[in-house]
């Protein structure tokens, strides 16, 4: 009985929060996935067929397209698709969640709570890279484009922009009333689509917008992927990465603050 209490001194039960990291990480995953559940195929899909959408529709627009408009066209594609998924589908993914009570509970969980955006960042990571693969693709057999990729600089920049987007779509969930959140997603979309330098070039915008988009992330986010995606046309550029990398962490951090913060 003795050598039985002496090794139950030696070795106390774990709480919760004792637990690894790592086991805390996959276990939220695990969740995260089974929250979205039998919609996450369907997310997939719709997804892949917005990257052709907007490869075969903007070509539509666009009489006459040569194949400099079509490189760069199908080049910021990936980008708008990153950019929708950060922007738009996890702050109203987030707003639902505060709205009915799962985001309170998981806060309430003994975890570290940056665990939570973590796996909220991976989770629409892996959800996002199909689109951008399936973008591509239609890229390539739509209209014939050669693509030199520069691996390194593809991966850092698609890393990047998911991150800096999931993070400042979360950051806009968890700071704004839920309602406000998800009517400020519908702006940014548009906002991404139709007045940012991503599928079209920046100096087709007024001079005082090219210079807003100077401290934007958007076009620095696109040109660092085309530049990634088509290296022997476009270069990588010191200041779009150090533009990036302000916003993820800005986003990172108000995102942080707010989960830690007491309800």
């Amino acid at each position: 009985m003795s050598d039985l209490a002496t090794a139950g001194r030696l070795e106390p039960r774990r709480s919760p929060i004792q637990v690894g990291l790592s086991t805390t990480y996959v276990t939220l995953l695990r969740w995260t996935f089974a929250g979205i559940g039998a919609m996450l195929p369907l997310i997939v899909v719709v997804q892949a067929m917005l990257a052709a959408g907007i490869i075969i529709g903007f070509g539509f627009i666009i009489p006459n397209i040569d194949a400099a408009t079509a490189l760069y066209l199908s080049t910021g594609t990936p980008t708008v698709l990153l950019l929708t998924i950060g922007f738009v589908m996890v702050p109203q993914g987030v707003s639902r969640s505060r709205t009915d009570g799962t985001f309170s509970y998981m806060r309430g969980l003994p975890i570290a709570r940056p665990l939570l955006l973590a796996a909220d960042l991976t989770v629409w990571l892996i959800i996002g890279l199909p689109s951008v693969a399936v973008g591509v693709m239609v890229a390539q057999l739509r209209y014939g484009i050669a693509l030199s990729v520069d691996w390194p600089i593809l991966v850092v920049a698609t890393l990047l922009a998911t991150l800096m987007a999931t993070a400042v779509g979360y950051a806009i969930a968890v700071s704004l009333p839920p309602l406000l959140a998800q009517l400020s997603t519908q702006v940014l979309v548009f906002f991404v689509l139709l007045f940012s330098p991503i599928t079209f070039r920046v100096e087709q915008l007024p001079d005082w917008f090219q210079t807003v988009h100077d401290v934007l992330p958007v076009r620095a986010a696109a040109d660092l992927i085309r530049a990634g995606l088509a290296s022997d046309v476009f270069e990588a550029s010191l200041r779009d990465l150090a533009v990036l990398t302000v916003w993820c962490a800005a986003g990172v951090a108000v995102s942080v603050r707010a989960l830690v913060r007491r309800p």
